[in-house]
């Protein structure tokens, strides 16, 4: 073996052959370069828009996405209120016929002369009978008012011909009653819902009493 030959071996066999003078070479590390974020640029004057005004841009549509977001929570609220209201008024319907059905049912079954009931209690227990007669399951509670308080409609000769609620409140249903509550159609507020009975022939004046 030739000496060139012999240096050239020693040299390649030198640890630090390969990686001499790039550690110490700033250039040859690795660098995370941040790039700038994209700038906002005007339809007109096509120049870049100042930060400022880029973060004004942003509460704004902020804003206008609450407003929208709230305009929209108020439409369906209400939109929940009267669905609840409209419910309501079926449940109102439907009770005030039960004690409207309870009454001609004391009435009609009167032993002896026809008598109205005194009281509601006389719907639930009619003890004319030697067997108590139940006309009315319950005293149901008003619906529009969520208490079992109900107005009376003061019968001739006597007793109630009929009851009503309490609540002043406006009704949304105005019209599409049944025949025996057309009367209903147009009214002010739910006490003029009044469910009341009177027999076939014998025209009553309806009279609104207290409450009980």
């Amino acid at each position: 073996m030739s000496d060139t030959e012999l240096r050239e071996r020693n040299l390649i066999n030198n640890a630090g052959f390969f990686g001499r003078g790039q550690a110490r070479n700033p250039a040859s590390r690795v660098r995370l370069v941040r790039r700038p974020a994209a700038k906002i640029v005007h339809a007109r004057t096509n120049r870049p828009v100042p930060a400022y005004l880029q973060r004004g841009f942003t509460y704004l549509g902020l804003l206008i996405i609450i407003t929208v977001m709230g305009a929209g929570l108020a439409a369906f609220g209400q939109l929940y209120s009267h669905a609840a209201q409209r419910e309501k008024e079926q449940e109102l319907l439907f009770i005030g016929g039960q004690f409207r059905d309870a009454i001609a049912s004391y009435y009609n079954k009167s032993p002896g002369a026809k008598i109205y009931p005194k009281k509601l209690e006389d719907l639930l227990e009619d003890r004319r009978f030697p067997m108590p007669q139940h006309h009315l399951r319950r005293v149901y509670s008003d619906p529009m008012t969520g208490k079992a308080e109900w107005g009376m409609v003061e019968a001739p000769g006597g007793g109630f011909m009929g009851v009503h609620s309490l609540s002043e409140e406006t009704p949304i249903k105005s019209g599409n009653f049944r025949l025996r509550e057309q009367l209903f159609e147009g009214a002010e507020h739910y006490t003029k819902w009044m469910f009341t009975y009177s027999p076939p022939g014998l025209a009553a004046g309806v009279v609104p009493g207290g409450k009980r």
